[in-house]
């Protein structure tokens, strides 16, 4: 591997080999173990607090244990009326996880955290194979104290399993760095990539270009075995993503689900509108940069509603900031260094090749999300997580072995002090929380980064205390706000990592929001809906309003427009077939956020027709303070 070319006399390239048994430190090991254990400690501690944590996606859950086929299409509600926005896979994992285990809490959040636990030991693995065990240990360290990942490796919206599989990606296409099985590595990232765009469609995409650079200029081999080598990848993709677009499509759509969040009931339109380049773009029932999805519900911090302002800083923003950006800025000083350190190096260097993937990686991801004008949350900036661990780790452990080096010595110090002046500022945003900490950090940023400009290269045996200190002071305020993050339950479609704040965005605290929550908590309304025997108990407009009543009753309940209410099915002439042949029982009037005409179809969606149409035909009755239709009675 390159030790600072610069300094080298000259470029050196030993590439990294299988440590034998005997020659791994009797250290590594316990300390690997003791990582995981520590994550996994961390991602399933207090997990059932969270409740159902996201309705939308609790109630498909729930669904896929009820029905085989709205677990294959990802449908809301076990009736098959409507899918959620997103393609199934992460749906797929969480729903076979309650058919074994009985639908509740913690087998569907369980697998989630342990997605955690295995990204935390491949994002280890893949920069331990270039850096060493050190490295890959300070790698899988940095991705599991990062606030956002803590929050959404606890949570079941996709973003959990989508990560995982670009950081299998990102392992495979490492491992072909060897040019041992290279084909076969490379495939099997463009597998795992295939089947996160089928968790999450385009955002899986983002990691594409930095694998396939490093596949076109890193890989051993000539010229027009790498080009075979990338095709082989993108082909991998197609059929892996291209097999569930295909069945759905082929699939007879009266005998399916209608695919959510589309306008023409396409998976691939959902894909190039509302779900995919409409996020990027705007438009296609994207409201613009700023705009968020909806409130999140239940106890903990405000929801943030808003995704901040498009551009270069947005990654920083009130909105983003304590999600990922505690070691942004030592990632991309480090990240430039090490790119410069390794110039003069082989096309085949380990080092900078890992130093390509993580930091290409991080910069698409990062300037995509930026400034993409459609919906943007801010449990989105997972996608950089690992990306910022690795090139951290790496660029970390590369200028240390350089440490004799002025120039090593000024970038550490540089590092260190950027993390420890920006998590001042990120920490003085919720001053009333551990406020000490904030000037604890600045303060030893300052005292490690002088000591290692002045001496650090002479310290003899206090070299390892610098080390730790220079580690403790770096990961500090990230791992306070991950464990503040932890003890906080979340719950809502727009969850928020860290202690409450006021700048959070439009949130709702306490008990829970407006709407269906309440009439979910109706128990004469809910003992009516476990009563009925139809193939949906009730209808209502909009999931936020079916969910709730689905997940505490057992019932399937429609959710006419699905997300917002926004979506044109059912039409007024389906709703009214399935009146007439008795399939559903109630209409429940909700004016809460679910009642809203959000998504692709706005105010075009056919649950105001819906509604106008119930309430000339069939009589309502005030049940426990929700007004509610029996279908199964005609004016």
């Amino acid at each position: 591997m390159t030790v600072l070319v610069e300094h080298a006399e000259t470029p050196v390239s030993a590439q990294p080999q299988e440590a034998p048994e005997s020659a791994r430190p009797r250290w590594v090991r316990p300390a690997l173990f003791a990582l995981l254990a520590v994550t996994a400690a961390l991602y399933l501690w207090g997990l059932s607090a969270a409740g159902w944590a996201n309705d939308y996606y609790a109630a498909a859950v729930q669904a896929g244990t009820q029905s085989w086929k709205a677990l294959l299409f990802g449908s809301i509600d076990a009736g098959n009326a409507i899918t959620v926005d997103k393609p199934p896979a992460a749906l797929w994992v969480m729903a076979l996880s309650g058919r074994l285990f009985g639908f509740g809490t913690l087998s569907m959040l369980v697998p989630e955290a342990l997605m955690g636990v295995a990204s935390v030991a491949l994002v280890y693995g893949a920069v331990r194979r270039v850096s060493g065990y050190g490295a890959g240990l300070l790698a899988g360290a940095a991705l599991a104290l990062t606030p956002v990942a803590a929050l959404m490796f606890r949570f079941n919206n996709p973003d959990a399993l989508l990560v995982l599989l670009m950081v299998v990606a990102g392992y495979c296409v490492i491992r072909a760095l060897d040019g041992k099985a290279t084909t076969r590595w490379i495939a099997l990232a463009g597998v795992a990539i295939g089947f996160a765009f089928l968790a999450k469609l385009l955002q899986a995409l983002l990691v594409t270009p930095a694998l396939a650079l490093v596949v076109l200029v890193a890989i051993p081999g000539s010229v027009w075995q790498r080009l075979r080598d990338l095709a082989v990848g993108l082909v991998a993709i197609v059929v892996s993503a291209g097999w569930y677009l295909a069945l759905v499509s082929l699939w007879p759509s009266d005998s399916r689900p209608y695919i959510g969040g589309s306008t023409n009931n396409s998976l691939l339109q959902l894909t190039l509108g509302y779900n995919g380049l409409g996020r990027v773009f705007g438009g296609d029932g994207n409201p613009g940069g700023s705009s968020g999805g909806g409130p999140s519900e239940g106890p903990g911090p405000g929801g943030g509603m808003f995704g901040g302002s498009t551009g270069i800083t947005r990654m920083f923003d009130a909105s983003m900031g304590t999600e990922i950006s505690w070691l942004l800025p030592a990632a991309l000083i480090g990240l430039v260094a090490g790119l410069w350190f390794t110039r003069r190096a082989p096309r085949t260097d380990h080092t900078r090749a890992a130093l390509l993937l993580w930091g290409g990686w991080l910069l698409v991801t990062a300037v995509v999300l930026s400034f993409m004008k459609g919906i943007m949350h801010p449990y989105y900036t997972i996608a950089l997580a690992p990306a910022i661990a690795a090139v951290i780790a790496i660029s970390v452990r590369e200028l240390w072995r350089g440490k004799q080096f002025v120039a090593s010595r000024i970038v550490l110090a540089a590092m260190l002090m950027g993390t420890g002046v920006w998590n001042f500022i990120l920490l003085d945003r919720t001053p009333e929380w551990l406020p000490w900490l904030r000037w604890a950090v600045l303060a030893g940023s300052i005292v490690v980064a002088a000591v290692l400009l002045a001496g650090g290269h002479r310290l003899g045996r206090w070299t390892v205390v610098l080390a730790a200190a220079g580690l403790l002071i770096g990961l500090g305020a990230s791992a306070a706000y991950t464990v503040e993050t932890v003890a906080t339950s979340h719950s809502g479609s727009i969850p928020t990592s860290g202690p409450p704040r006021s700048d959070s965005g439009m949130g709702f605290g306490g008990p829970g929001g407006p709407g269906g929550q309440r009439a979910s908590d109706n128990a004469e309304l809910k003992t009516m809906l476990t009563q009925a025997d139809n193939r949906w108990a009730a209808a209502t407009i909009g999931s936020m309003s079916a969910s709730p009543l689905e997940l505490s009753t057992g019932a399937s309940v429609m959710s006419i427009g699905g997300f917002g209410g926004g979506d044109n099915s059912p039409t007024l002439e389906q709703f009214q077939s399935y009146v007439a042949a008795g399939q559903v029982h109630y209409f429940i009037v909700s004016d809460g956020p679910g009642g809203g005409h959000h998504g692709p179809g706005g105010d075009s969606g056919a649950g105001t027709q819906i509604t106008k149409w119930v309430q000339q035909h069939f009589t309502a009755t005030d049940v426990g303070g929700t007004e509610v239709y029996d279908l199964t009675v005609p004016n």
